[in-house]
Protein backbone atom coordinates (compact mmCIF):
# COMPACT_ATOMS: atom_id res chain seq x y z
CA UNK A 1 0.00 0.00 0.00
CA UNK A 2 1.39 3.43 -0.92
CA UNK A 3 2.28 5.92 1.81
CA UNK A 4 0.21 9.04 2.40
CA UNK A 5 3.02 11.23 1.04
CA UNK A 6 3.21 9.13 -2.12
CA UNK A 7 -0.53 9.46 -2.64
CA UNK A 8 -0.32 13.23 -2.16
CA UNK A 9 2.54 13.50 -4.66
CA UNK A 10 0.64 11.36 -7.15
CA UNK A 11 -2.48 13.43 -6.65
CA UNK A 12 -0.44 16.58 -7.12
CA UNK A 13 0.83 15.30 -10.45
CA UNK A 14 -2.74 14.57 -11.51
CA UNK A 15 -3.87 18.03 -10.41
CA UNK A 16 -0.99 19.60 -12.31
CA UNK A 17 -2.05 17.76 -15.43
CA UNK A 18 -5.67 18.73 -14.93
CA UNK A 19 -4.90 22.38 -14.23
CA UNK A 20 -4.94 23.04 -17.94
CA UNK A 21 -8.58 21.96 -17.98
CA UNK A 22 -9.65 25.25 -16.41
CA UNK A 23 -11.46 27.82 -18.52
CA UNK A 24 -10.12 30.76 -20.52
CA UNK A 25 -11.26 34.37 -20.45
CA UNK A 26 -13.82 35.22 -23.12
CA UNK A 27 -14.36 38.92 -22.46
CA UNK A 28 -12.57 41.33 -24.75
CA UNK A 29 -10.10 43.85 -23.40
CA UNK A 30 -11.55 46.40 -20.96
CA UNK A 31 -14.97 44.72 -20.70
CA UNK A 32 -14.20 43.87 -17.06
CA UNK A 33 -12.85 47.37 -16.31
CA UNK A 34 -14.64 50.59 -15.37
CA UNK A 35 -17.81 51.62 -13.56
CA UNK A 36 -20.04 49.09 -15.36
CA UNK A 37 -18.07 45.88 -15.95
CA UNK A 38 -19.51 42.96 -17.91
CA UNK A 39 -20.26 40.07 -15.54
CA UNK A 40 -20.80 36.79 -17.41
CA UNK A 41 -22.37 33.74 -15.72
CA UNK A 42 -20.10 31.92 -13.25
CA UNK A 43 -18.05 29.09 -14.73
CA UNK A 44 -16.76 26.87 -11.91
CA UNK A 45 -14.60 23.95 -13.02
CA UNK A 46 -13.67 20.68 -11.33
CA UNK A 47 -10.07 21.87 -11.12
CA UNK A 48 -9.68 25.66 -10.68
CA UNK A 49 -8.01 27.49 -13.52
CA UNK A 50 -4.31 27.78 -12.68
CA UNK A 51 -1.81 29.87 -14.61
CA UNK A 52 1.32 30.66 -12.62
CA UNK A 53 4.01 33.02 -13.90
CA UNK A 54 7.32 31.53 -12.67
CA UNK A 55 9.39 34.07 -10.74
CA UNK A 56 12.74 34.74 -12.42
CA UNK A 57 13.76 38.29 -11.41
CA UNK A 58 15.16 41.00 -13.65
CA UNK A 59 18.12 40.19 -15.92
CA UNK A 60 20.95 42.72 -15.65
CA UNK A 61 20.18 45.92 -17.47
CA UNK A 62 16.42 45.39 -17.64
CA UNK A 63 13.56 47.26 -15.98
CA UNK A 64 9.80 47.68 -16.29
CA UNK A 65 8.52 49.52 -19.35
CA UNK A 66 7.17 53.00 -18.48
CA UNK A 67 4.49 54.94 -20.32
CA UNK A 68 5.84 57.13 -23.13
CA UNK A 69 5.81 60.28 -21.01
CA UNK A 70 7.50 58.64 -18.00
CA UNK A 71 10.91 57.25 -17.05
CA UNK A 72 11.89 54.60 -14.51
CA UNK A 73 15.03 53.60 -12.65
CA UNK A 74 15.83 51.53 -9.56
CA UNK A 75 15.65 53.48 -6.30
CA UNK A 76 16.93 50.49 -4.28
CA UNK A 77 17.89 46.92 -5.23
CA UNK A 78 18.81 43.70 -3.43
CA UNK A 79 15.90 43.88 -0.99
CA UNK A 80 14.21 40.86 0.60
CA UNK A 81 10.63 40.59 -0.68
CA UNK A 82 9.73 44.31 -0.44
CA UNK A 83 5.96 44.64 -0.18
CA UNK A 84 4.87 48.00 1.20
CA UNK A 85 6.09 51.59 1.29
CA UNK A 86 5.72 54.69 3.44
CA UNK A 87 7.28 58.11 2.87
CA UNK A 88 8.24 60.06 6.00
CA UNK A 89 8.12 63.84 6.47
CA UNK A 90 11.85 64.30 5.85
CA UNK A 91 11.72 62.28 2.63
CA UNK A 92 13.06 59.02 4.02
CA UNK A 93 11.33 55.96 2.60
CA UNK A 94 10.31 52.95 4.67
CA UNK A 95 9.92 49.60 2.95
CA UNK A 96 8.42 46.55 4.63
CA UNK A 97 10.49 43.48 3.73
CA UNK A 98 7.94 40.88 4.69
CA UNK A 99 6.02 37.76 3.79
CA UNK A 100 3.40 35.46 5.28
CA UNK A 101 3.88 34.18 8.83
CA UNK A 102 3.62 30.46 9.64
CA UNK A 103 -0.01 29.41 9.07
CA UNK A 104 -0.27 25.71 9.91
CA UNK A 105 -4.05 25.57 9.47
CA UNK A 106 -4.13 27.31 6.08
CA UNK A 107 -3.95 25.33 2.87
CA UNK A 108 -4.44 21.81 4.22
CA UNK A 109 -5.23 18.77 2.08
CA UNK A 110 -4.23 17.94 -1.46
CA UNK A 111 -5.60 21.18 -2.89
CA UNK A 112 -3.68 23.22 -0.34
CA UNK A 113 -0.49 21.25 -1.01
CA UNK A 114 -0.76 21.91 -4.71
CA UNK A 115 -1.47 25.61 -4.22
CA UNK A 116 1.50 25.92 -1.88
CA UNK A 117 3.79 24.52 -4.58
CA UNK A 118 2.28 26.91 -7.09
CA UNK A 119 2.88 29.90 -4.82
CA UNK A 120 6.49 28.80 -4.36
CA UNK A 121 6.87 28.78 -8.13
CA UNK A 122 5.47 32.32 -8.20
CA UNK A 123 8.06 33.54 -5.68
CA UNK A 124 5.53 33.97 -2.86
CA UNK A 125 6.84 31.37 -0.40
CA UNK A 126 10.07 32.88 0.92
CA UNK A 127 10.44 33.23 4.72
CA UNK A 128 9.54 36.66 6.06
CA UNK A 129 12.45 38.96 6.86
CA UNK A 130 10.18 40.67 9.43
CA UNK A 131 12.01 43.91 8.81
CA UNK A 132 11.21 47.50 7.96
CA UNK A 133 14.15 49.12 6.18
CA UNK A 134 14.85 52.82 5.88
CA UNK A 135 16.04 54.14 2.50
CA UNK A 136 17.47 57.64 2.18
CA UNK A 137 18.42 59.54 -0.96
CA UNK A 138 20.67 62.11 0.74
CA UNK A 139 22.08 63.68 -2.44
CA UNK A 140 18.82 63.88 -4.39
CA UNK A 141 19.94 61.81 -7.39
CA UNK A 142 16.94 59.49 -7.28
CA UNK A 143 18.84 56.53 -5.83
CA UNK A 144 18.95 55.56 -2.15
CA UNK A 145 22.54 55.43 -0.95
CA UNK A 146 21.61 54.97 2.73
CA UNK A 147 19.98 51.74 3.86
CA UNK A 148 19.34 50.95 7.52
CA UNK A 149 17.41 48.26 9.38
CA UNK A 150 14.80 50.55 10.92
CA UNK A 151 12.51 48.12 12.80
CA UNK A 152 13.19 44.41 13.22
CA UNK A 153 11.27 41.54 14.70
CA UNK A 154 7.64 42.53 14.09
CA UNK A 155 5.42 39.64 13.02
CA UNK A 156 5.01 39.98 9.24
CA UNK A 157 4.81 43.81 9.27
CA UNK A 158 3.02 45.46 6.36
CA UNK A 159 1.26 48.85 6.54
CA UNK A 160 2.86 51.94 8.12
CA UNK A 161 1.47 55.36 9.07
CA UNK A 162 3.23 58.32 10.70
CA UNK A 163 1.11 60.57 12.94
CA UNK A 164 3.04 63.26 14.82
CA UNK A 165 5.79 61.53 16.77
CA UNK A 166 4.15 58.09 16.53
CA UNK A 167 4.82 55.54 13.80
CA UNK A 168 2.07 52.93 13.55
CA UNK A 169 2.90 49.54 12.02
CA UNK A 170 0.26 46.98 11.10
CA UNK A 171 1.75 43.55 11.79
CA UNK A 172 -0.23 40.46 10.88
CA UNK A 173 -1.71 40.08 14.38
CA UNK A 174 -1.47 43.50 16.03
CA UNK A 175 -1.31 47.22 15.40
CA UNK A 176 1.92 48.54 16.96
CA UNK A 177 3.06 52.04 17.93
CA UNK A 178 6.71 53.16 17.86
CA UNK A 179 8.25 56.49 18.93
CA UNK A 180 9.73 58.47 16.04
CA UNK A 181 11.76 61.64 15.58
CA UNK A 182 12.52 63.15 12.18
CA UNK A 183 15.86 61.83 10.97
CA UNK A 184 15.84 58.61 13.01
CA UNK A 185 17.51 55.76 11.14
CA UNK A 186 16.72 53.02 13.65
CA UNK A 187 14.07 52.30 16.28
CA UNK A 188 15.39 49.84 18.83
CA UNK A 189 12.45 49.87 21.24
CA UNK A 190 9.74 47.24 21.05
CA UNK A 191 6.47 48.47 19.67
CA UNK A 192 3.61 49.22 22.03
CA UNK A 193 0.51 47.20 21.16
CA UNK A 194 -2.44 49.43 20.28
CA UNK A 195 -4.93 46.66 19.47
CA UNK A 196 -4.86 43.00 18.54
CA UNK A 197 -5.81 42.23 14.94
CA UNK A 198 -7.40 39.04 13.58
CA UNK A 199 -4.59 36.55 13.06
CA UNK A 200 -4.18 33.00 14.32
CA UNK A 201 -3.03 29.76 12.75
CA UNK A 202 -5.33 30.04 9.73
CA UNK A 203 -4.84 33.75 8.84
CA UNK A 204 -5.49 33.14 5.15
CA UNK A 205 -5.08 36.76 3.99
CA UNK A 206 -2.31 37.82 6.33
CA UNK A 207 -1.51 41.38 5.17
CA UNK A 208 -2.79 44.27 7.30
CA UNK A 209 -2.51 47.85 6.11
CA UNK A 210 -3.01 51.07 8.11
CA UNK A 211 -3.72 54.68 7.20
CA UNK A 212 -4.50 57.68 9.37
CA UNK A 213 -7.53 59.92 8.97
CA UNK A 214 -6.72 63.41 7.64
CA UNK A 215 -6.86 64.82 11.18
CA UNK A 216 -4.79 61.96 12.60
CA UNK A 217 -7.35 61.06 15.27
CA UNK A 218 -8.38 57.71 13.82
CA UNK A 219 -6.54 54.87 12.11
CA UNK A 220 -8.03 52.61 9.44
CA UNK A 221 -6.78 49.03 9.21
CA UNK A 222 -7.51 46.58 6.40
CA UNK A 223 -8.15 42.92 7.25
CA UNK A 224 -8.62 40.30 4.54
CA UNK A 225 -10.86 37.24 4.72
CA UNK A 226 -9.85 33.86 6.14
CA UNK A 227 -10.89 31.99 3.00
CA UNK A 228 -12.00 32.30 -0.60
CA UNK A 229 -15.78 32.22 0.06
CA UNK A 230 -16.18 31.34 3.75
CA UNK A 231 -15.46 27.65 3.17
CA UNK A 232 -13.80 27.57 6.61
CA UNK A 233 -17.05 28.63 8.26
CA UNK A 234 -18.44 32.10 8.86
CA UNK A 235 -17.16 32.12 12.45
CA UNK A 236 -13.60 32.13 11.07
CA UNK A 237 -14.45 35.46 9.40
CA UNK A 238 -15.23 37.44 12.54
CA UNK A 239 -14.05 41.05 12.05
CA UNK A 240 -12.35 40.02 8.80
CA UNK A 241 -13.03 41.00 5.17
CA UNK A 242 -13.33 44.47 6.60
CA UNK A 243 -11.81 47.85 7.30
CA UNK A 244 -11.51 48.58 11.02
CA UNK A 245 -11.58 52.06 12.53
CA UNK A 246 -9.14 52.30 15.45
CA UNK A 247 -9.16 54.89 18.22
CA UNK A 248 -5.46 54.86 19.16
CA UNK A 249 -5.96 56.90 22.33
CA UNK A 250 -8.60 54.53 23.73
CA UNK A 251 -6.99 51.43 22.16
CA UNK A 252 -10.31 50.26 20.79
CA UNK A 253 -11.72 49.60 17.33
CA UNK A 254 -14.95 48.97 15.49
CA UNK A 255 -15.82 47.57 12.07
CA UNK A 256 -16.03 50.58 9.73
CA UNK A 257 -17.03 48.68 6.56
CA UNK A 258 -17.44 44.97 5.80
CA UNK A 259 -17.97 42.49 2.97
CA UNK A 260 -14.61 43.46 1.41
CA UNK A 261 -12.94 40.13 0.64
CA UNK A 262 -9.32 41.31 0.73
CA UNK A 263 -8.79 45.08 0.94
CA UNK A 264 -5.18 46.24 0.87
CA UNK A 265 -4.30 49.73 -0.31
CA UNK A 266 -6.26 52.61 1.23
CA UNK A 267 -6.05 56.31 0.39
CA UNK A 268 -8.02 59.52 0.84
CA UNK A 269 -9.41 61.82 -1.81
CA UNK A 270 -9.33 65.60 -1.35
CA UNK A 271 -12.95 65.61 -0.19
CA UNK A 272 -12.08 63.41 2.80
CA UNK A 273 -13.46 60.11 1.45
CA UNK A 274 -11.61 56.86 2.09
CA UNK A 275 -10.92 54.59 -0.92
CA UNK A 276 -9.60 51.06 -1.13
CA UNK A 277 -8.65 48.40 -3.67
CA UNK A 278 -10.09 44.92 -3.08
CA UNK A 279 -9.17 41.43 -4.32
CA UNK A 280 -12.38 39.63 -5.11
CA UNK A 281 -13.13 35.86 -5.02
CA UNK A 282 -11.66 33.07 -7.14
CA UNK A 283 -12.65 29.78 -8.77
CA UNK A 284 -15.76 30.76 -10.75
CA UNK A 285 -14.01 31.47 -14.04
CA UNK A 286 -11.31 33.56 -15.65
CA UNK A 287 -13.81 36.40 -16.22
CA UNK A 288 -15.06 36.56 -12.61
CA UNK A 289 -14.87 38.38 -10.34
CA UNK A 290 -13.29 41.76 -11.16
CA UNK A 291 -11.10 43.21 -8.45
CA UNK A 292 -12.09 46.78 -7.78
CA UNK A 293 -11.44 50.30 -6.52
CA UNK A 294 -14.17 51.77 -4.37
CA UNK A 295 -15.01 54.52 -1.95
CA UNK A 296 -15.71 53.18 1.53
CA UNK A 297 -18.83 54.24 3.41
CA UNK A 298 -19.16 54.01 7.17
CA UNK A 299 -21.33 50.99 7.98
CA UNK A 300 -21.56 49.77 4.38
CA UNK A 301 -21.56 46.10 3.37
CA UNK A 302 -19.92 45.19 0.02
CA UNK A 303 -21.27 41.67 -0.48
CA UNK A 304 -18.57 39.15 0.43
CA UNK A 305 -19.05 36.24 0.72
CA UNK A 306 -22.75 36.10 -0.16
CA UNK A 307 -22.68 38.19 -3.32
CA UNK A 308 -20.40 40.14 -5.62
CA UNK A 309 -20.82 43.45 -7.41
CA UNK A 310 -23.99 44.23 -5.57
CA UNK A 311 -26.67 41.56 -5.72
CA UNK A 312 -24.91 38.88 -7.84
CA UNK A 313 -25.40 35.91 -5.51
CA UNK A 314 -22.57 33.41 -5.03
CA UNK A 315 -24.42 30.08 -4.91
CA UNK A 316 -21.45 28.34 -3.27
CA UNK A 317 -22.04 30.08 0.07
CA UNK A 318 -24.37 28.23 2.44
CA UNK A 319 -26.56 29.19 4.15
CA UNK A 320 -27.46 32.19 1.98
CA UNK A 321 -28.12 35.63 3.43
CA UNK A 322 -30.64 37.44 1.21
CA UNK A 323 -30.97 40.16 3.85
CA UNK A 324 -27.30 41.09 3.47
CA UNK A 325 -27.34 40.69 -0.31
CA UNK A 326 -30.20 43.18 -0.50
CA UNK A 327 -28.03 45.94 0.98
CA UNK A 328 -24.73 45.06 -0.72
CA UNK A 329 -23.05 48.19 -2.15
CA UNK A 330 -21.93 48.13 -5.80
CA UNK A 331 -18.21 49.07 -6.05
CA UNK A 332 -17.27 52.25 -7.91
CA UNK A 333 -14.77 50.96 -10.46
CA UNK A 334 -13.71 47.52 -11.70
CA UNK A 335 -9.99 46.95 -12.27
CA UNK A 336 -10.23 43.62 -14.09
CA UNK A 337 -10.71 39.99 -13.10
CA UNK A 338 -7.98 38.47 -10.92
CA UNK A 339 -5.51 41.34 -11.36
CA UNK A 340 -4.70 41.19 -7.60
CA UNK A 341 -4.94 44.91 -6.89
CA UNK A 342 -2.79 45.64 -3.82
CA UNK A 343 -1.07 49.04 -3.84
CA UNK A 344 -2.99 52.31 -3.84
CA UNK A 345 -1.77 55.91 -3.72
CA UNK A 346 -3.54 59.18 -4.45
CA UNK A 347 -1.81 61.43 -6.96
CA UNK A 348 -1.68 64.35 -4.50
CA UNK A 349 1.87 65.70 -4.46
CA UNK A 350 2.96 63.91 -7.63
CA UNK A 351 5.08 65.88 -10.10
CA UNK A 352 4.28 63.92 -13.21
CA UNK A 353 2.68 64.92 -16.55
CA UNK A 354 -0.74 66.57 -16.38
CA UNK A 355 -2.77 63.45 -17.15
CA UNK A 356 -1.62 61.98 -13.79
CA UNK A 357 -2.61 65.03 -11.75
CA UNK A 358 -5.94 63.78 -10.36
CA UNK A 359 -6.58 60.14 -9.58
CA UNK A 360 -5.12 57.01 -8.02
CA UNK A 361 -2.13 54.82 -8.79
CA UNK A 362 -2.62 51.09 -8.22
CA UNK A 363 -0.18 48.20 -8.12
CA UNK A 364 -1.66 45.08 -9.75
CA UNK A 365 0.31 42.13 -8.39
CA UNK A 366 -0.93 39.66 -11.02
CA UNK A 367 -3.29 36.70 -11.40
CA UNK A 368 -3.00 32.98 -10.74
CA UNK A 369 -6.65 31.97 -11.39
CA UNK A 370 -6.95 33.27 -14.96
CA UNK A 371 -6.00 32.36 -18.52
CA UNK A 372 -4.45 34.43 -19.96
CA UNK A 373 -2.75 36.19 -17.02
CA UNK A 374 -3.96 39.61 -15.92
CA UNK A 375 -2.44 42.36 -13.81
CA UNK A 376 1.36 42.43 -13.50
CA UNK A 377 1.50 46.19 -13.96
CA UNK A 378 1.01 49.57 -12.35
CA UNK A 379 -1.91 51.66 -13.55
CA UNK A 380 -3.36 55.12 -13.01
CA UNK A 381 -7.12 55.60 -12.66
CA UNK A 382 -8.00 59.21 -13.57
CA UNK A 383 -10.54 61.02 -11.39
CA UNK A 384 -12.92 63.89 -12.01
CA UNK A 385 -14.88 65.50 -9.17
CA UNK A 386 -13.34 62.98 -6.76
CA UNK A 387 -14.65 59.99 -8.73
CA UNK A 388 -13.03 57.63 -11.29
CA UNK A 389 -13.47 59.00 -14.78
CA UNK A 390 -12.28 57.35 -17.98
CA UNK A 391 -10.12 54.33 -18.75
CA UNK A 392 -7.06 53.41 -16.68
CA UNK A 393 -3.61 54.34 -17.97
CA UNK A 394 -0.76 51.82 -17.98
CA UNK A 395 2.10 53.39 -15.99
CA UNK A 396 4.55 50.46 -15.74
CA UNK A 397 4.31 47.23 -17.73
CA UNK A 398 6.78 44.56 -18.83
CA UNK A 399 6.77 42.63 -15.55
CA UNK A 400 6.08 39.46 -17.57
CA UNK A 401 8.61 38.45 -20.21
CA UNK A 402 7.76 36.98 -23.60
CA UNK A 403 7.79 33.45 -22.16
CA UNK A 404 5.33 34.33 -19.41
CA UNK A 405 7.89 34.46 -16.59
CA UNK A 406 7.53 37.08 -13.86
CA UNK A 407 10.60 39.29 -13.80
CA UNK A 408 8.83 41.29 -11.12
CA UNK A 409 5.48 41.78 -9.41
CA UNK A 410 4.36 45.25 -8.28
CA UNK A 411 2.82 45.66 -4.82
CA UNK A 412 2.88 48.90 -2.78
CA UNK A 413 2.98 52.33 -4.42
CA UNK A 414 3.70 55.74 -2.87
CA UNK A 415 4.52 59.32 -3.86
CA UNK A 416 7.91 60.47 -2.58
CA UNK A 417 8.74 63.96 -1.32
CA UNK A 418 10.04 65.02 -4.76
CA UNK A 419 6.77 63.96 -6.43
CA UNK A 420 7.99 60.72 -8.04
CA UNK A 421 6.07 57.45 -7.89
CA UNK A 422 7.72 54.63 -5.93
CA UNK A 423 6.80 50.99 -6.61
CA UNK A 424 7.72 48.00 -4.43
CA UNK A 425 8.50 44.90 -6.53
CA UNK A 426 8.52 41.76 -4.37
CA UNK A 427 9.83 39.36 -7.03
CA UNK A 428 12.47 41.67 -8.49
CA UNK A 429 13.42 42.73 -4.93
CA UNK A 430 13.55 46.31 -6.13
CA UNK A 431 11.91 49.63 -5.34
CA UNK A 432 11.38 51.39 -8.67
CA UNK A 433 11.15 55.18 -9.03
CA UNK A 434 8.99 56.69 -11.79
CA UNK A 435 9.45 60.29 -12.94
CA UNK A 436 8.40 62.48 -15.85
CA UNK A 437 10.45 61.85 -18.97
Amino acid sequence: MRSTSSRIVAAGVVLAALAGCGDRATLSARQDVGPNPTLPPPNPTLIPTLKIAPATGWPDGTAPRPADDLAVRAFATGLDHPRWLAVLRNGDVLVAETNAPPRPDDGGGIKGWFKARAMKKAGAATPSANRITLLRDANGDGVAEVREAFIEGANSPFGMALVGDALYVAATDALLKFPYRDGDTRIATRGEKVVDLPGGTLNHHWTKNVAASPDGKRLYVTVGSNSNVAENGIEAERERAAILEVDPAAKTYRVFASGLRNPNGIAWTRDGVLWTVVNERDEIGSDLVPDYLTSVRDGAFYGWPYSYYGQHVDERVKPPRPDLVARAVVPDYALGAHVAALGLAAADGARLPARYADGMFAGLHGSWNRRPPSGYKVIFVPFSNNKPSGEPIDVLTGFLDEAGNARGRPVGVAIDRAGALLVADDVGNVVWRVTAR
